[in-house]
Protein backbone atom coordinates (compact mmCIF):
# COMPACT_ATOMS: atom_id res chain seq x y z
CA UNK A 1 0.00 0.00 0.00
CA UNK A 2 2.81 2.42 0.87
CA UNK A 3 4.63 1.59 -2.38
CA UNK A 4 1.47 2.18 -4.40
CA UNK A 5 0.78 5.45 -2.58
CA UNK A 6 4.36 6.59 -3.15
CA UNK A 7 4.13 5.87 -6.89
CA UNK A 8 0.86 7.77 -7.17
CA UNK A 9 2.35 10.72 -5.30
CA UNK A 10 5.36 10.82 -7.63
CA UNK A 11 3.16 10.59 -10.71
CA UNK A 12 0.93 13.40 -9.45
CA UNK A 13 3.94 15.59 -8.70
CA UNK A 14 5.41 15.01 -12.15
CA UNK A 15 2.07 15.79 -13.79
CA UNK A 16 1.69 18.92 -11.67
CA UNK A 17 5.16 20.16 -12.65
CA UNK A 18 4.49 19.50 -16.35
CA UNK A 19 1.15 21.29 -16.07
CA UNK A 20 2.77 24.34 -14.52
CA UNK A 21 5.49 24.38 -17.19
CA UNK A 22 2.84 24.38 -19.92
CA UNK A 23 0.51 26.87 -18.23
CA UNK A 24 3.10 29.55 -17.40
CA UNK A 25 3.70 30.68 -21.06
CA UNK A 26 -0.06 30.86 -21.65
CA UNK A 27 -0.63 32.92 -18.50
CA UNK A 28 2.25 35.22 -19.46
CA UNK A 29 0.77 35.69 -22.94
CA UNK A 30 -2.69 36.54 -21.60
CA UNK A 31 -1.34 38.94 -18.95
CA UNK A 32 0.90 40.66 -21.50
CA UNK A 33 -2.09 41.17 -23.81
CA UNK A 34 -3.54 43.65 -21.29
CA UNK A 35 -0.40 45.81 -21.05
CA UNK A 36 0.57 48.98 -22.84
CA UNK A 37 3.60 48.82 -25.10
CA UNK A 38 5.61 50.89 -22.63
CA UNK A 39 4.58 48.70 -19.71
CA UNK A 40 5.43 45.56 -21.70
CA UNK A 41 8.91 46.89 -22.55
CA UNK A 42 9.79 48.02 -19.02
CA UNK A 43 8.10 45.25 -17.03
CA UNK A 44 7.69 42.15 -19.26
CA UNK A 45 7.19 39.66 -16.40
CA UNK A 46 5.03 41.71 -14.04
CA UNK A 47 1.33 42.48 -13.89
CA UNK A 48 -0.02 45.39 -15.95
CA UNK A 49 -0.08 48.78 -14.29
CA UNK A 50 -3.28 49.47 -16.21
CA UNK A 51 -5.33 46.65 -17.71
CA UNK A 52 -6.07 47.64 -21.33
CA UNK A 53 -9.07 45.86 -22.81
CA UNK A 54 -8.69 48.03 -25.89
CA UNK A 55 -5.82 45.81 -27.05
CA UNK A 56 -8.33 43.15 -27.98
CA UNK A 57 -10.60 45.40 -30.01
CA UNK A 58 -7.60 46.96 -31.74
CA UNK A 59 -6.06 43.57 -32.55
CA UNK A 60 -9.39 42.31 -33.90
CA UNK A 61 -9.67 45.26 -36.28
CA UNK A 62 -6.03 45.66 -37.29
CA UNK A 63 -5.42 41.94 -37.87
CA UNK A 64 -8.82 41.36 -39.58
CA UNK A 65 -9.40 38.43 -37.26
CA UNK A 66 -13.11 38.28 -38.05
CA UNK A 67 -12.44 37.05 -41.60
CA UNK A 68 -9.75 34.62 -40.50
CA UNK A 69 -11.90 33.24 -37.69
CA UNK A 70 -14.79 32.61 -40.06
CA UNK A 71 -12.57 30.82 -42.59
CA UNK A 72 -11.06 28.64 -39.86
CA UNK A 73 -14.53 27.76 -38.56
CA UNK A 74 -15.72 26.73 -42.04
CA UNK A 75 -12.65 24.61 -42.76
CA UNK A 76 -12.45 23.06 -39.29
CA UNK A 77 -16.14 22.21 -38.93
CA UNK A 78 -16.42 20.95 -42.50
CA UNK A 79 -13.40 18.66 -42.12
CA UNK A 80 -14.58 17.36 -38.73
CA UNK A 81 -18.07 16.53 -40.00
CA UNK A 82 -16.72 14.64 -43.02
CA UNK A 83 -14.03 12.85 -41.02
CA UNK A 84 -16.33 11.74 -38.21
CA UNK A 85 -19.14 10.69 -40.54
CA UNK A 86 -16.96 8.67 -42.90
CA UNK A 87 -14.80 7.36 -40.05
CA UNK A 88 -17.78 6.22 -37.97
CA UNK A 89 -19.45 4.44 -40.91
CA UNK A 90 -16.21 2.72 -41.90
CA UNK A 91 -15.42 1.77 -38.31
CA UNK A 92 -18.87 0.24 -37.83
CA UNK A 93 -18.43 -1.78 -41.00
CA UNK A 94 -14.95 -3.00 -39.98
CA UNK A 95 -15.72 -3.72 -36.33
CA UNK A 96 -19.12 -5.41 -36.52
CA UNK A 97 -18.92 -7.38 -39.78
CA UNK A 98 -16.53 -10.16 -40.78
CA UNK A 99 -15.50 -10.65 -44.40
CA UNK A 100 -12.46 -11.96 -46.26
CA UNK A 101 -10.59 -8.69 -46.88
CA UNK A 102 -11.46 -7.07 -43.56
CA UNK A 103 -7.93 -7.38 -42.13
CA UNK A 104 -6.32 -6.02 -45.30
CA UNK A 105 -8.71 -3.08 -45.46
CA UNK A 106 -8.19 -2.21 -41.80
CA UNK A 107 -4.42 -2.53 -42.26
CA UNK A 108 -4.57 -0.15 -45.22
CA UNK A 109 -6.10 2.54 -43.03
CA UNK A 110 -3.54 1.90 -40.27
CA UNK A 111 -0.68 2.28 -42.77
CA UNK A 112 -2.03 5.75 -43.47
CA UNK A 113 -1.01 6.75 -39.93
CA UNK A 114 2.64 6.10 -40.80
CA UNK A 115 2.78 8.37 -43.86
CA UNK A 116 4.27 11.82 -43.12
CA UNK A 117 1.52 14.29 -43.88
CA UNK A 118 3.74 17.01 -45.27
CA UNK A 119 5.41 14.57 -47.66
CA UNK A 120 2.16 14.68 -49.65
CA UNK A 121 2.11 18.48 -49.94
CA UNK A 122 3.46 18.72 -53.50
CA UNK A 123 1.24 15.95 -54.96
CA UNK A 124 -1.81 17.46 -53.28
CA UNK A 125 -0.97 20.91 -54.64
CA UNK A 126 -0.69 19.48 -58.17
CA UNK A 127 -4.00 17.59 -57.81
CA UNK A 128 -5.83 20.61 -56.43
CA UNK A 129 -4.50 22.77 -59.26
CA UNK A 130 -5.61 20.31 -61.93
CA UNK A 131 -9.12 19.93 -60.53
CA UNK A 132 -9.47 23.67 -59.95
CA UNK A 133 -9.83 23.63 -56.17
CA UNK A 134 -6.92 25.89 -55.26
CA UNK A 135 -7.90 28.96 -53.24
CA UNK A 136 -11.09 27.38 -51.95
CA UNK A 137 -12.21 25.97 -48.63
CA UNK A 138 -12.45 22.51 -50.18
CA UNK A 139 -8.71 22.55 -50.91
CA UNK A 140 -8.20 22.33 -47.13
CA UNK A 141 -11.30 20.38 -46.08
CA UNK A 142 -10.56 17.39 -48.32
CA UNK A 143 -6.89 16.88 -47.30
CA UNK A 144 -7.69 17.39 -43.61
CA UNK A 145 -10.40 14.74 -43.88
CA UNK A 146 -8.14 12.27 -45.66
CA UNK A 147 -5.27 12.76 -43.20
CA UNK A 148 -7.37 12.06 -40.12
CA UNK A 149 -9.45 9.14 -41.33
CA UNK A 150 -6.72 6.71 -40.24
CA UNK A 151 -6.51 7.81 -36.60
CA UNK A 152 -10.29 8.23 -36.45
CA UNK A 153 -10.91 4.70 -37.69
CA UNK A 154 -8.18 3.30 -35.44
CA UNK A 155 -9.80 4.79 -32.32
CA UNK A 156 -13.42 4.05 -33.25
CA UNK A 157 -12.82 0.45 -34.36
CA UNK A 158 -11.14 -0.39 -31.07
CA UNK A 159 -14.01 1.20 -29.16
CA UNK A 160 -16.81 -0.42 -31.18
CA UNK A 161 -15.28 -3.89 -30.99
CA UNK A 162 -15.84 -3.84 -27.23
CA UNK A 163 -19.62 -3.57 -27.62
CA UNK A 164 -21.46 -6.82 -26.78
CA UNK A 165 -23.36 -8.47 -29.63
CA UNK A 166 -26.44 -8.74 -27.43
CA UNK A 167 -27.24 -5.08 -28.06
CA UNK A 168 -27.58 -5.50 -31.81
CA UNK A 169 -29.35 -8.84 -31.50
CA UNK A 170 -31.97 -7.27 -29.26
CA UNK A 171 -32.42 -4.39 -31.71
CA UNK A 172 -32.85 -6.80 -34.64
CA UNK A 173 -35.50 -8.72 -32.71
CA UNK A 174 -37.33 -5.43 -32.19
CA UNK A 175 -37.33 -4.82 -35.94
CA UNK A 176 -34.48 -2.32 -36.23
CA UNK A 177 -32.59 -2.25 -39.50
CA UNK A 178 -28.86 -1.84 -40.11
CA UNK A 179 -28.90 1.95 -40.37
CA UNK A 180 -31.27 2.31 -37.41
CA UNK A 181 -28.90 0.25 -35.27
CA UNK A 182 -25.97 2.42 -36.32
CA UNK A 183 -27.62 5.83 -35.82
CA UNK A 184 -29.74 5.04 -32.75
CA UNK A 185 -27.57 2.56 -30.82
CA UNK A 186 -23.94 2.31 -31.94
CA UNK A 187 -23.30 6.00 -32.58
CA UNK A 188 -24.69 7.25 -29.23
CA UNK A 189 -22.70 4.59 -27.38
CA UNK A 190 -19.55 5.71 -29.17
CA UNK A 191 -19.76 9.28 -27.85
CA UNK A 192 -16.64 9.06 -25.63
CA UNK A 193 -14.53 7.89 -28.58
CA UNK A 194 -16.21 10.40 -30.88
CA UNK A 195 -15.32 13.17 -28.43
CA UNK A 196 -11.70 12.04 -28.54
CA UNK A 197 -11.43 12.07 -32.33
CA UNK A 198 -13.35 15.35 -32.59
CA UNK A 199 -10.93 17.03 -30.18
CA UNK A 200 -7.92 15.63 -32.06
CA UNK A 201 -9.32 16.78 -35.39
CA UNK A 202 -10.33 20.19 -34.08
CA UNK A 203 -6.91 20.97 -32.61
CA UNK A 204 -5.06 19.95 -35.77
CA UNK A 205 -7.44 21.62 -38.24
CA UNK A 206 -7.61 24.84 -36.23
CA UNK A 207 -3.81 25.14 -35.94
CA UNK A 208 -2.68 23.73 -39.32
CA UNK A 209 -0.44 26.18 -41.15
CA UNK A 210 1.64 24.66 -43.97
CA UNK A 211 -1.14 23.32 -46.20
CA UNK A 212 -3.14 26.51 -45.71
CA UNK A 213 -0.04 28.53 -46.67
CA UNK A 214 0.53 26.58 -49.90
CA UNK A 215 -3.06 25.97 -51.03
CA UNK A 216 -4.59 29.35 -50.12
CA UNK A 217 -3.32 32.62 -51.61
CA UNK A 218 -6.40 34.85 -51.46
CA UNK A 219 -6.46 37.07 -48.38
CA UNK A 220 -10.23 36.66 -48.02
CA UNK A 221 -9.86 32.86 -47.69
CA UNK A 222 -6.89 32.65 -45.34
CA UNK A 223 -7.33 30.83 -42.06
CA UNK A 224 -6.45 32.08 -38.59
CA UNK A 225 -2.85 30.73 -38.42
CA UNK A 226 -2.04 32.48 -41.71
CA UNK A 227 -3.65 35.69 -40.52
CA UNK A 228 -1.73 35.63 -37.25
CA UNK A 229 1.55 34.99 -39.09
CA UNK A 230 0.93 37.93 -41.41
CA UNK A 231 -0.03 40.15 -38.51
CA UNK A 232 3.07 39.20 -36.53
CA UNK A 233 5.26 39.86 -39.56
CA UNK A 234 3.85 43.27 -40.42
CA UNK A 235 3.05 44.68 -36.96
CA UNK A 236 6.29 43.88 -35.18
CA UNK A 237 6.09 47.10 -33.14
CA UNK A 238 2.89 46.12 -31.33
CA UNK A 239 3.81 43.17 -29.16
CA UNK A 240 0.79 43.54 -26.89
CA UNK A 241 -1.58 43.46 -29.87
CA UNK A 242 0.07 40.25 -31.02
CA UNK A 243 -0.45 38.77 -27.56
CA UNK A 244 -4.10 39.80 -27.67
CA UNK A 245 -4.57 38.23 -31.11
CA UNK A 246 -2.93 34.99 -29.97
CA UNK A 247 -5.07 34.92 -26.84
CA UNK A 248 -8.24 35.27 -28.90
CA UNK A 249 -7.07 32.47 -31.20
CA UNK A 250 -6.57 30.24 -28.15
CA UNK A 251 -10.05 30.80 -26.70
CA UNK A 252 -11.93 28.49 -29.14
CA UNK A 253 -9.48 25.64 -28.45
CA UNK A 254 -9.89 25.88 -24.69
CA UNK A 255 -13.66 26.35 -24.88
CA UNK A 256 -14.10 23.43 -27.28
CA UNK A 257 -12.00 21.11 -25.15
CA UNK A 258 -13.89 22.03 -21.98
CA UNK A 259 -17.20 21.45 -23.77
CA UNK A 260 -16.15 17.99 -24.97
CA UNK A 261 -14.10 16.91 -21.95
CA UNK A 262 -17.01 15.34 -20.05
CA UNK A 263 -17.66 12.96 -22.91
CA UNK A 264 -14.16 11.54 -22.56
CA UNK A 265 -14.85 10.11 -19.11
CA UNK A 266 -18.40 8.88 -19.56
CA UNK A 267 -18.93 5.18 -20.13
CA UNK A 268 -21.85 5.11 -22.51
CA UNK A 269 -22.03 1.30 -22.60
CA UNK A 270 -22.43 0.92 -18.85
CA UNK A 271 -25.73 -0.76 -18.20
CA UNK A 272 -26.58 -0.99 -21.89
CA UNK A 273 -27.12 -4.74 -21.64
CA UNK A 274 -29.24 -5.92 -18.78
CA UNK A 275 -29.49 -9.60 -18.10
Amino acid sequence: MRTSLGKKTIIHLVLAVLSVINIIPIVWMVVSSFKSEEDYATNPLGLPKLWKLSNYTSAWKVAHLGTYFWNSVIVTVGAIVLTVLLGALTSYFLSRFHFRLRGWLYGLFIIGMTIPIHATLVPIFIIMKKVGLLNSHLSLVLPYTAFHLSITIFILVGFMQAFPKDIEESAVMDGAGLYRIFWSIILPMTRPALATVIIINFIYNWNEFLFALVLINKAALKTLPLGLANFAGTETRFQTLQMAALSMALIPLVAFYLAMEKQLVQGMTAGAVKG
